[in-house]
């Protein structure tokens, strides 16, 4: 079970998208985690628009990800606005397993 930095509602790991902070310093955003791999903290979101504006709103992302100053989240933005149209699963990367929860 995950919390929606969006909506702090709970639900199963796989109901919800890992996003890190990446890039260096002033440059830092956010960045869809698919495979749950990418180093660093992970903060857990309903790939939804609406959970995503809770989310900023409440600066959330900072205090999950332990991020100083602002995070960047147009390349979220622009992940979510392509797959929000297509709903169903959340797509993830080849040669991840289905119930590799690791």
């Amino acid at each position: 079970m995950r919390t929606c930095v969006g909506c702090r509602s709970r639900v199963v790991k796989s109901e919800l998208l890992r996003v890190v902070a990446g890039g260096a310093g002033a440059e830092r955003a956010l960045v869809p985690d698919l495979g749950g791999r990418l180093p660093g903290r992970g903060a857990y979101l309903h790939p939804s628009q609406e959970c995503l504006d809770l989310a900023e709103h409440r600066r959330a992302f900072s205090r999950a990800l332990r991020a100083e100053g602002p995070l960047d989240g147009a390349e979220l933005r622009r992940w979510l606005a392509e797959h929000e149209e297509r709903p169903g699963r959340l797509p993830r990367p080849t040669g991840t397993e289905e119930g590799d929860t690791t």
